[in-house]
């Protein structure tokens, strides 16, 4: 099966980077009932920790989100992509986007069982749409 690429929303959230700070975060959007197409998160800078989120939702993502008194970056959009695992999928990718010169400035993968894969890829507000019309994303 050929990849399919979804044009998704995603914000971010910057909470402390010390233990518990994620499962509280993360909790109280368990227990809106939200659900996520991708989550991940890093530390960004000293004790600043950053959580990346894509709603499967978006209005009610941000109204849990303001009922937790969470801060939520800018809505940012980003590329979901899923797919059949394959040696050079994002590769593949990747030089479809650098050969219309867009620059992929964000990118995550993983597999899954029965040789699936998933993976969101970011790239600059003012590469968006063509990206989209590029990647034929829904």
């Amino acid at each position: 099966m050929p990849e399919t690429v979804r044009k998704v929303d995603l914000y971010s959230i910057e909470i402390p980077n010390k233990p518990g700070e994620g499962a509280k975060v993360l909790g109280a959007f368990r227990d809106a009932g939200i659900n996520f197409h991708a989550v991940w998160g890093y530390p960004l800078r000293g004790k600043v920790a950053r959580i990346d989120l894509v709603p499967g939702d978006r209005a009610a993502f941000t109204k849990a989100a303001k009922k937790a008194g969470a801060t939520l970056s800018p809505r940012q959009t980003a590329f979901l992509i899923e797919g059949d695992d394959h040696p050079g999928t994002l590769a593949g990718l990747f030089e479809k986007l650098a050969g219309a010169g867009i620059n992929v400035y964000a990118a995550q993968a993983v597999c899954a069982p029965e040789n699936r894969f998933g993976g969101m890829v970011m790239v600059g507000p003012e590469d968006v749409k063509k990206a989209a019309k590029l990647l034929a994303a829904t």
